[in-house]
């Protein structure tokens, strides 16, 4: 059987009440794409939803061991404004990684937008946390549905959003 790879987006701001509710969301989903036969993850490095699911794969690696993590990141140094909290978290979840892809060489206006592509056409999956229709987000989500690959939103299960704000992006 081929390796199949899921990649995660969702927002950077998470209402800190949903974070809980959400990585348990992460957990079980993870889980169960192991079960359904995905071997491979890819995260975007970025605070909030990216943080979290990165560190839900690598919690559920510890049960499944022949899962990988890969970050996909837009530069160098894309933690540079972050406080001293979020870059540490930032350098456990690096340090736990299979493997680091950056996707531009230095920091231009497009590089989040190519991090996102390239999560998208390296996944025959994107489960996501979308909570509303504009930003990378929602790029990355409308992407993924224009490419074919099947999209999750997390945000319902999570009970951030009702299943009525996010028709729009369930499976096309």
């Amino acid at each position: 059987m081929d390796n199949l790879f899921c990649s995660f987006s969702g927002h950077r701001n998470i209402p800190p009440a949903a974070e809980d509710p959400l990585r348990r969301v992460l957990m079980r989903r993870i889980g169960a794409l192991a079960e359904e036969g995905f071997t491979g993850f890819l995260c975007g490095g970025a605070l909030g939803f990216d943080m979290l699911a990165a560190e839900a794969v690598i919690t559920v690696r510890a049960a499944v061991p022949e899962l990988t993590l890969t970050l996909v990141l837009p530069c160098p140094g894309h933690d540079r404004g972050w406080s001293p909290g979020a870059r540490a978290r930032f350098r456990a979840v690096r340090e736990a990684a299979d493997k680091t892809v950056t996707v531009s060489p230095l920091y231009t206006r497009y590089c989040m937008l190519q991090r996102n592509r390239y999560l998208v056409d390296h996944s025959s999956r994107l489960v996501c946390c979308l909570t509303r229709d504009t930003g990378g987000t929602a790029y990355t989500v409308r992407y993924a549905l224009k490419r074919g690959i099947p999209v999750e939103n997390l945000a319902v299960d999570a009970g951030i959003i009702t299943d009525r704000e996010t028709e729009d992006y369930k499976n096309g």
